[in-house]
């Protein structure tokens, strides 16, 4: 039996990620801190800033933190990763990120770190996997309303998720469904 790079940006994203953990905790997090969370309020003549609304997604703020994201991209991304593309699964993660980075930065005073995004919009994308024309799946219905639902009923309690990014991670995912089909 011969190991297979199977799904090369869900597995370099997840190499990344844990490289990036790893040093980070080396550092005392300040590697985290300063490269890979968005802000509140950013400061768009900071180099960083345009960096940050990206690599946000690297970083995560502890294992557990990580391996509850991952365990989730790893096991839907590699069959997305296949169905829609190496290069537009990473297109969709890029613009997933950035758009839910620009919102949070307009809409919220909270700081943005960790991949939950991306999983809740592999989530919903996933659910899309065997649409036809003219119909809606109805996993995708049920998926929707169990992740996006419980999501909403969430963000009423005060702790530090963003159930903003995994809502507009969802919606990302649901509209890339509905578009790439």
């Amino acid at each position: 039996m011969k190991i297979r790079y199977n799904a090369p940006v869900i597995l370099t994203y997840t190499l990344f990620c844990i490289g990036v953990l790893f040093v980070d905790t080396l550092t005392g997090h300040q590697i985290t801190r300063r490269f890979f969370t968005v802000y509140s309020f950013p400061v768009f003549s900071d180099p960083v800033q345009y960096f940050r609304m990206v690599s946000y997604i690297i970083g995560h703020a502890n294992w557990s933190h990580l391996a509850g994201n991952f365990s989730i991209i790893l096991l839907i991304g590699p069959l997305l990763e296949e169905k829609y593309g190496s290069a537009r699964l990473f297109e969709m993660i890029i613009f997933t990120a950035v758009i839910t980075a620009l919102l949070n930065m307009i809409l919220f005073h909270s700081g943005l770190l960790g991949a939950s995004g991306i999983a809740f919009m592999l989530i919903l994308l996933g659910s899309f996997s065997n649409i036809r024309a003219g119909e809606i799946p109805l996993t995708f219905i049920i998926v929707a309303a169990l992740f996006l639902g419980s999501e909403v009923f969430k963000s009423l309690n005060s702790d530090n998720i963003s159930q903003f990014s995994h809502i507009i991670g969802g919606i990302l995912g649901a509209i890339y469904g509905f578009i790439r089909r």
